[in-house]
């Protein structure tokens, strides 16, 4: 029968080291900022455990024994290799990060976001690969056993210990083809109700903020399809004389991320003469993250895509926001600005998902994009 393992103390470790380095007691006790008694006293414990004297006297001094020898550098290695575990995580250098992150995200949100996440991989964190999830599982219990790493989207039912952040606060449009009845003349609130709605609901809901915003008044949408994502609903809309809701920036803010697949398929986006209340779009994270460099690369890329004012507000295309005037015009007028263009980055569309480019590295998105945009390359902002 094997003997018991003895007690390990990793101090143990660090004081050898000292004592075979100064091969004295006083000078190893100083190295360690203790007394030569106490030190004396963690000698006799490891001539015990090593069941050898180690430091034996000659003359004035004391000189290692064999053993002692032999574990000269082993100690110094342990004590190097404990200090590293036990050191605190510094800064974390992008260009050295090989890591696949896992976000989830509605289409929407994951086709606004991959294409500037992996730009900026592209430019500081090449070794960094993005797996964007459609909304597949509950955000609290995916977040703590580690399925995915960052929730993004309208955050509302997570576990107490998640961490949350807003990134940026949005209001709806009502997004409609160019030529479609609603553009001329004022929109209100009946003629808005008196149009044909497509609605988005993963779980197949027909009612949402706007129909009590219409109920208030008296009045009643007619919803002729239940899609279970935005970038659908908006291909819908694109082709058909449906009305669908699209997010868009608050008055004076710059253009949104969001917005951008209504700008890709040519929607004319106008005010809705109605109170709806506002889209606040955040990230989640397990605290386990809190100080893993890593992630916080990742938290940092997120707020530079989505939050405005981590971003150049001057877009290099020439690309222009224009303010929401009144009733029935439009949040921004997508047919005189034209395509988006801003940035190397590019969508590719297909009917089994998108694949957003940025310079030879791809991202899936399990998104469905419509025929509708064709062959069409669009280059989407950074």
């Amino acid at each position: 029968m094997s003997s018991p393992a003895p007690n390990l103390d990793a101090n143990l470790a660090v004081a050898l080291d000292a004592l075979l380095t100064e091969q004295s007691v006083t000078r190893a006790a100083a190295r360690l900022q203790t007394s030569p008694a106490a030190m004396s006293r963690t000698l006799a414990r490891l001539r015990r455990a090593l069941r050898d004297p180690l430091l034996v006297r000659a003359g004035q001094r004391m000189v290692p024994t064999p053993r002692a020898e032999a574990l000269r550098d082993e100690a110094g290695a342990v004590v190097r290799r404990l200090e590293a575990l036990l050191a605190p995580s510094g800064g974390i250098d992008p260009a050295a990060l090989r890591r696949t992150f896992t976000v989830q995200a509605a289409d929407l949100v994951g086709a606004a976001v991959a294409p500037g996440l992996l730009r900026l991989a592209r430019r500081r964190a090449p070794g960094v690969s993005l797996r964007v999830l459609a909304e597949e599982w509950e955000a609290g219990p995916a977040l703590r056993d580690g399925r995915i790493d960052l929730e993004i989207g309208a955050i509302d039912h997570v576990d107490p210990e998640t961490r949350v952040e807003e990134l940026v606060t949005l209001r709806m449009a009502a997004g409609v083809r160019a030529g479609h009845p609603l553009t001329e003349g004022t929109l209100t609130a009946a003629r808005l109700a008196a149009a044909e709605h497509v609605a988005v609901s993963r779980r197949g809901r027909f009612t949402g903020p706007l129909d009590t915003a219409l109920a208030a008044q008296g009045l009643r949408r007619r919803v002729s399809a239940v899609l279970p994502g935005h970038l659908a609903a908006m291909m819908l809309a694109a082709a058909e004389d449906v009305v669908c809701l699209v997010p868009t920036a608050l008055p004076g803010e710059p253009p949104s991320r969001l917005s951008d697949a209504a700008h890709a398929l040519g929607l004319r986006l106008l005010e809705i003469p109605l109170p709806l209340p506002p889209l606040t779009i955040g990230m989640a994270w397990h605290p386990r993250h809190r100080v893993d460099g890593a992630h916080q690369w990742l938290r940092d890329a997120v707020r530079h895509v989505l939050r405005p004012a981590e971003r150049n507000r001057t877009r290099a295309s020439g690309r222009a926001h224009v303010p929401v005037g009144a009733s029935g015009t439009a949040v921004e007028d997508l047919n005189a600005v034209g395509p988006v263009a801003l940035g190397e980055s590019m969508i590719d569309s297909g009917l089994s998902g998108v694949v957003c480019w940025a310079g030879e590295v791809a991202v899936s998105c399990p998104v469905l994009v419509s025929a509708a945009v064709g062959a069409r390359r669009l280059s989407v902002p950074a």
